[in-house]
């Protein structure tokens, strides 16, 4: 018998004072590489948001390491996604008394590392009976149709 194991962890940035669209375009650019491969891209590239998703990955990466045991050089991201969060709005004063709204976006930012040196998969027939917890009792019936144990049709 086969039971799932859990082979990913993820980390969670939430209000994070940037717009969903701009989160997006470097989130986009390092979906589905390795975690070395994506720190060098992150510590390279020239935006803003690379900076909120850098301690994102290096985060999971310790969620993995800590949680799991395994080895940073196995860890792959496997989902990262973006979300609009609320939207701060703020008052600018402007000439002549009058007030302009601005509205400053947050975003949610979900970063999902996988550790592919796992199997997905446990093995529990190799596991004792001791080790293991019985859920359900078998029931055992009685064939009284059957010619070998007499059965009640047998007697005259």
């Amino acid at each position: 018998m086969l039971n799932k194991r859990t082979t990913e962890v993820y980390a969670l940035g939430q209000h994070i004072s940037m717009s969903a669209h701009k989160a997006r375009r470097v989130i986009d650019q390092i979906r589905g590489r390795s975690y070395e491969e994506t720190l060098m891209i992150l510590e390279l590239m020239p935006y803003r948001a690379c900076y909120p998703i850098f301690k994102l990955v290096y985060s999971a990466a310790a969620n993995a390491s800590f949680n799991m045991g395994s080895n940073e050089a196995n860890l792959v991201i496997s989902k990262a996604e973006v979300n609009e969060g609320t939207i701060v709005k703020r008052s600018k004063p402007r000439a002549r008394g009058r007030s302009f709204a601005i509205q400053k976006p947050t975003c949610h930012i979900t970063v999902v590392m996988k550790d592919i040196s796992l199997d997905e998969y446990i093995d529990t027939d190799s596991i004792t009976w001791s080790q293991k917890k019985k859920k359900y009792k078998t029931m055992s019936y009685y064939d009284m149709y059957s010619n070998s144990n007499g059965g009640t049709w047998d007697k005259k």
